[in-house]
């Protein structure tokens, strides 16, 4: 079963403190209980609770250490980490939220060559504490060309900090928030760090209504000395930028989390409740919503798994991931908006009582599109890479499933964050040519009609400075590569055939839809309209097949999992 079930871990680790790592947490929820999980939702309760199980558990120290910065038990470790995002966002957006917030703060420091601030580090992960990202500003946002936070030299070695940071988690806790801002005079860029707990930080207020806390802080004349600076110039800008190509993958896990319990608790009500004498499940449209629900959280996971693959590979020499991770942060967060509204039209009014699940998913589910860069900014970076993917792709050995226990160095080590139009990829064609599915089969017609498109269409020089049209091209484009690596990972997870082609009926419907999109936009020329029309394709449907995946994957959740109350 690829779907997250807390009751049937059956995840493979190549070592025991890994799952018990997962077990552990998966007891501390359930544990804790639904009710109790949903006041601290609704009464906005500091989860110092759950902070104290991950300092008494020394999880963060475990999961997110390098093993070069520890006794020998912990490494950074993409594949494990994987399954630890999804658990946290099964529970609850706001325990994966101090998590992540606190991937981010660290990004900085291990990517420094400051060594002594990297001891502090793993020390301050060892004793539980969490870790916040100082970039972006109430102003800009996170354009961190426009950053205002100045560091000003004082003496030899000696910096006053001065300026303001918005949005930025944990912020009222953390020992060490990597701050970015530029040197007064010479304009570099630089990371230093802050203490919260220090006289000179001013946590002015939480900015959201929630259980996270989220900062607004000033530094006022803020005491820096040399010993506090990660990064300096070229570097520093590096820093920032490969920080969030880090973090952005992880909100991917998040909507698949949230969108497994939701499905759970969906499958449960509508399959126990009777209308016009007959169960809610026995009614053909709910059947659809069930199975494309289904279809495309099924299809997130294989993604997003797969994206892992190619970020434990990568080098300098192989930056696919770069690619790959703007589409889990972009596409799988808003496939989990889809999935999500799937289910609340099946559950209607059930959705908003405040004791259900589905209530804080509806809420939470919207958030993650709209985290580390916009859907539209992700896909402005993808465009980037539509070339060279199309038209001058590169040979690269086949890339297996990397589940092994390897500390992911790279990560820390990825260089110039530059130079993205230059990274080659290997040739999608061959993975669609070795499947026989109509759906898939059709899909890959779709996307011969596509390359068409940049050919015999190529967008113009307006058309390539029009952000909206290029959204539309970007939106068809990472379709493309949704579908490829869905491909890959069927095959390395055996997935059902009958699985695949129903994932790909809604990846037909999707193409079509965007490109019906493009075809409506107001530059459109007539030859581009009319390729466009080409691409339109109706799925073919097979209800034997359908109600197989119906009857064998998606209504046999019912009853296997549902959290105590």
């Amino acid at each position: 079963m690829i779907l997250l079930n807390p009751h049937k871990l059956t995840r493979k680790y190549p070592d025991k403190r890994s799952q018990e790592i997962m077990q552990k947490t998966v007891a501390f929820f359930e544990k804790k209980g639904k009710q109790k999980l949903k006041e601290d939702d609704h009464e906005r309760i500091w989860y110092a609770d759950f902070l104290e199980f991950v300092k008494k558990e020394k999880i963060f120290y475990t999961l997110l250490t390098p093993s070069a910065y520890s006794d020998g038990e912990t490494r950074w470790d993409t594949w494990r980490n994987c399954e630890f995002n999804e658990i946290l966002g099964f529970y609850g957006l706001a325990y994966w939220y101090t998590w992540q917030v606190t991937i981010l703060g660290l990004g900085p420091i291990w990517m420094s060559d400051n060594e002594e601030l990297k001891r502090r580090a793993a020390q301050l992960l060892k004793d539980g504490a969490i870790f916040a990202f100082g970039l972006s500003e109430q102003a800009h946002g996170a354009d961190v060309y426009s950053t205002e936070t100045a560091l000003s030299p004082k003496s030899a070695g000696a910096f006053s900090a001065s300026g303001e940071k918005y949005y930025i988690g944990n912020a009222q806790e953390a020992r060490m928030i990597p701050t970015f801002g530029k040197l007064e005079g010479s304009g570099e860029y630089t990371f230093f760090v802050v203490d919260s707990q220090h006289e000179q930080f001013d946590c002015v207020k939480n900015v959201t209504n929630s259980q996270n806390y989220v900062a607004h802080y000033k530094l006022e004349d803020y005491p820096v000395d040399e010993g506090d600076i990660l990064s300096l110039g070229q570097n520093a800008w590096d820093t920032a930028l490969n920080t969030v190509n880090v973090g952005k993958y992880n909100l991917g896990w998040a909507s698949i989390g949230i969108c497994t319990h939701a499905l759970y608790e969906a499958i449960n009500h509508a399959a126990n409740r009777r209308l016009y004498n007959m169960y809610v499940t026995d009614f053909s449209h709910v059947q659809r919503m069930f199975t494309d629900a289904y279809c495309r959280l099924v299809a997130m996971k294989l993604f997003t798994l797969r994206a892992s693959d190619y970020q434990r590979c990568a080098s300098r020499e192989d930056r696919r991931y770069l690619l790959f991770n703007p589409i889990v942060k972009m596409k799988v967060t808003t496939q989990g908006e889809e999935v999500i509204n799937l289910l609340w039209d099946v559950i209607a009014a059930k959705g908003f009582e405040k004791d259900m699940y589905f209530e804080m998913a509806a809420r939470d589910i919207r958030a993650l599109p709209k985290l580390e860069g916009t859907v539209h900014v992700n896909i402005a970076l993808i465009v980037k890479f539509m070339r060279n993917y199309f038209f001058a792709p590169a040979e690269y050995e086949a890339v297996p499933r990397i589940d092994d226990s390897r500390d992911d160095v790279f990560l820390f080590d990825q260089g110039p964050a530059r130079g993205l139009g230059k990274i080659q990829f290997h040739d999608f064609a061959p993975v669609f040519d070795r499947w026989d599915l109509p759906n898939v089969n059709l899909f890959n017609e779709q996307i011969t009609i596509f390359k068409d498109f940049l050919m015999m269409a190529t967008p113009d020089e307006e058309q390539q400075k029009d952000v909206d049209f290029l959204l539309a091209l970007g939106e068809i484009f990472t379709l493309v590569v949704y579908g490829q690596l869905i491909l890959e990972n069927t095959e390395i997870y055996e997935i059902d055939p009958d699985i695949v082609n129903q994932i790909f009926d809604c990846l037909v419907r999707d193409f079509s839809k965007f490109a019906l999109e493009l075809h409506n936009k107001p530059s459109s020329s007539a030859r581009q309209m009319e390729i466009c029309q080409k691409m339109l394709r109706k799925p073919v449907a097979d209800p034997v097949q359908y109600k197989q995946v119906w009857e064998k994957y998606v209504h046999a959740l019912h009853g296997e999992y549902e959290m105590r109350a």
